[in-house]
């Protein structure tokens, strides 16, 4: 998912772009920056009332009588898979995407995302949780930081990143089948690394898109929910892969 839009505009090379301190590329990124905090906020309390509120909960979730996740409700098929959904709704139906248009969407995957992840409430525990989401914020920050100031070029990086993710989408569908603990561990190791690695290629690619752009408000309010969504969403998988590795369960 995290490969939705990324070439919403053509992006010029690193060493072309002029690296002098900018406020508008400063208010540009503090706009996506922003957007993506308050996303996760958002997720953070959906999940919370998907996962712990209890009417809510008995509509989507099976739960043990110790609380933990027994298994999903029909309505808790349609959550998890909405992000999903979306997403192949995204890639078709916004080709021409307007200011308006892209904020929708992306208030909308937030939304979806942030409802299917209840779930993780009800397998691990609330200090994993919070602790991992820490860890994930401080990792974010550092990636995102190098991504924005190095002035190596990072497209042959990222190119190879999104090889790696189609790589990782189909493991990590092959096992749902195989149910492999070893595999698992795999996909989750190879996760962290190619998200985080996303996280610094996106970052930089957002920075380069404002100078392409030139100053075309409407395009860079496009580029601003595309852009935003491309982070989030690496977030949200690196913090999940992490999780998958370091939580503590029920």
């Amino acid at each position: 998912m995290s490969d939705y839009n990324r070439d919403y505009a053509r992006t010029i090379p690193v060493d072309r772009a002029d690296m002098s301190v900018d406020a508008g590329l400063r208010s540009f990124m503090l706009g996506v920056y922003n957007k993506v905090a308050l996303g996760l906020v958002v997720s953070a309390a959906l999940a919370y009332i998907t996962g712990q509120v209890e009417p809510v909960q008995r509509l989507l979730y099976s739960v043990t009588a110790d609380g933990r996740l027994a298994g999903f409700q029909p309505l808790g098929y349609v959550v998890a898979f909405g992000p999903l959904a979306l997403m192949m709704f995204g890639m078709f139906g916004l080709r021409n995407a307007t200011p308006r248009s892209s904020g929708v969407f992306y208030w909308a995957i937030v939304a979806m995302m942030g409802a299917s992840l209840g779930a993780i409430t009800l397998v691990y525990t609330g200090a994993s949780i919070f602790q991992t989401f820490l860890i994930t914020a401080t990792a974010f920050g550092g990636l995102s930081l190098f991504g924005y100031t190095t002035k190596k070029d990072l497209t042959a990086m990222g190119s190879f990143l999104l090889v790696g993710l189609i790589g990782l989408i189909i493991a990590s569908i092959v096992n749902i089948f195989l149910q492999s603990s070893m595999m698992s561990f795999i996909v989750s190791v190879l996760g962290v690394l190619i998200f985080a690695g996303l996280i610094a290629f996106d970052t930089q690619r957002l920075k380069m898109t404002y100078y392409e752009l030139g100053g075309n408000q409407t395009a860079m309010g496009v580029a601003t929910n595309f852009g935003a969504l491309s982070l989030y969403i690496n977030f949200i998988n690196l913090f999940q892969f992490l999780l998958s590795l370091f939580g503590d369960r029920r």
